[in-house]
C-alpha cells in the first residue's frame, strides 16, 4: 500500500521532473550514458525508430520487454516492469498507481 507520504513524494518529484514513464527513464538512462538513440538501440537490440517511439510514449513494451531491457541494462527488472504496466494503465485512463512485489 502507498503511504500518503510515498504520495506526497512521488507528486513533488513529478511536479518537478514531469511523469515518470518506462520511455522517461529510458531516455534519462541513455543521456546520462551520452549514447545516441542508435546506440542505445543496438545495446538493447531493437530499432533505432523503436526507441525514439518509447521515448515518446508513441509506444508501449510488455512486461516480459521492459524485464528484458532492464537485465540488458544492468538494472534491476523491477522499475522497468513497475513504469511499463504503470504506463498500459495511465493510457488506458484508469485511476489506479501500480505496485509490485518480487515473488517469494
Amino acid at each position: 500500500m502507498i503511504t500518503k507520504k510515498t504520495k506526497e513524494s512521488l507528486d513533488f518529484l513529478e511536479k518537478l521532473s514531469g511523469k515518470l514513464t518506462l520511455g522517461s527513464l529510458l531516455l534519462s538512462i541513455r543521456c546520462g550514458e551520452e549514447m545516441t538513440q542508435e546506440q542505445f538501440a543496438r545495446k538493447i537490440g531493437v530499432s533505432k525508430q523503436y526507441i525514439s517511439d518509447l521515448e515518446h510514449s508513441r509506444r508501449f513494451v510488455s512486461p516480459k520487454a521492459a524485464a528484458h531491457y532492464a537485465k540488458k541494462l544492468g538494472y534491476s527488472p523491477h522499475q522497468f516492469v513497475k513504469l511499463c504496466l504503470q504506463d498500459m494503465i495511465d493510457r488506458d485512463g484508469l485511476n489506479f498507481i501500480i505496485e509490485i512485489e518480487d515473488a517469494a
